[in-house]
């Protein structure tokens, strides 16, 4: 299903989490798509950012907060009255999870249940979806491609946090938006990366942070398999399902998955290797020897029924969303005034193959 761009013209959209990696792809592409914009987000927490870099303060009425304080983003909520609201602010990492194990479930879990109890109040909105993750599953390591009715867990923090945001979207949606014209769905979406994202610890920015210092890249786990995807993918997909929620509601309120084709299915060594063949200059990996907190080592979903309901499917291959990511990083370090408008060529490229 292609995106419309009528159909965003002019619709009043939350986006919880503006100024973060994927709340700021979403934003530009969004403005592109003729929305009015508001956000509700922290501060970035990396610098350089893709909200500053790419300037899309200038594009959003920007309001910062913390997803915690429940009075705050419901005064937000209820001033800016969106129509649709995407759910994308949370602490998104494994490893900070193991350090921060109690900030991580007040963010992810006590946010979640915030910015519904909010929208609950906003007579204005019509359509939330909740941005989860992959990792909410109950994963076993095996070859099967998880499904949306697969049981639930997560071995470390940020994992269960998640699966906890999904049971209480669940428990929003039939308690309080079974009689209403509010649709609530979830999105599991598997490792994104794309140009502008500099958090620690994602295999991605660390190696984009590593080239431009001409220092060797090390690698964690080489082996480890996950469903990689450019962030526009699951992005498009959030679109889509936001505008089938709008306009047929109940019947699209559910949990959706949004991860890559089997092909994108890569282990980390090759992903490193590929990175390095495009970036050039001699650039190298090891494997590193220090003691690791517990990751898993393979992850897989399927996405057939977002394929076959939503019309959805992912667009670019891994050498394809490999090349455009290390493209958006050389124009920032060479060309960092040039970044908003290769942002836009990007989303409007893909919105092109995606036809």
């Amino acid at each position: 299903m292609a995106i419309s761009k009528i159909f965003w013209k002019n619709k009043t959209v939350l986006i919880a989490g503006h100024t973060g990696f994927k709340g700021s792809w979403l934003s530009i592409w969004l403005k592109l798509l003729g929305a009015n914009l508001h956000g509700y987000a922290l501060e970035p927490d990396t610098h350089p950012n893709m909200f500053e870099v790419s300037g899309v303060g200038k594009i959003i009425k920007s309001n910062i907060g913390d997803i915690r304080n429940y009075n705050k983003l419901a005064s937000v909520v209820k001033k800016c009255q969106p129509q649709i609201i995407f759910h994308l602010a949370a602490q998104p990492l494994v490893r900070r999870s193991y350090k921060d194990p109690l900030g991580t479930y007040q963010t992810n879990i006590i946010g979640t249940a915030n910015l519904l109890e909010a929208a609950r109040y906003t007579k204005s909105v019509q359509a939330v979806i909740v941005v989860t993750s992959d990792k909410c599953y109950d994963n076993r390591e095996t070859h099967y491609a998880y499904r949306e009715s697969d049981p639930l867990g997560g071995y470390d923090p940020y994992s269960s946090s998640k699966a906890c945001a999904e049971i209480i979207t669940a428990s929003y949606r039939k308690s309080f938006f079974t009689d209403c014209h509010t649709a609530i769905a979830s999105a599991r979406a598997g490792n994104v990366f794309g140009g502008g994202d500099w958090a620690t610890d994602r295999l991605v920015p660390d190696c984009m942070r590593v080239l431009t210092q001409n220092k060797t890249i090390l690698v964690r786990y080489p082996n480890a398999v996950r469903p990689w995807q450019h962030v526009l993918d699951p992005l498009s997909g959030y679109i889509i399902l936001a505008e089938k929620l709008y306009k047929s509601g109940k019947k699209f309120a559910r949990a959706w998955n949004f991860g890559p084709g089997g092909k994108n299915t890569k282990n980390v060594a090759f992903i490193v290797d590929k990175i390095i063949k495009l970036w050039g200059k001699n650039a190298k990996w090891r494997t590193t020897d220090i003691k690791q907190p517990h990751e898993a080592m393979l992850l897989k979903l399927n996405c057939s029924m977002a394929q076959k309901h939503l019309l959805w499917r992912p667009c670019w291959d891994i050498e394809k969303a490999l090349e455009e990511t290390v493209y958006w990083y050389k124009t920032y370090m060479e060309r960092p005034r040039q970044i908003m408008n290769t942002t836009i060529e990007q989303i409007e490229q893909y919105m092109e193959d995606s036809e």
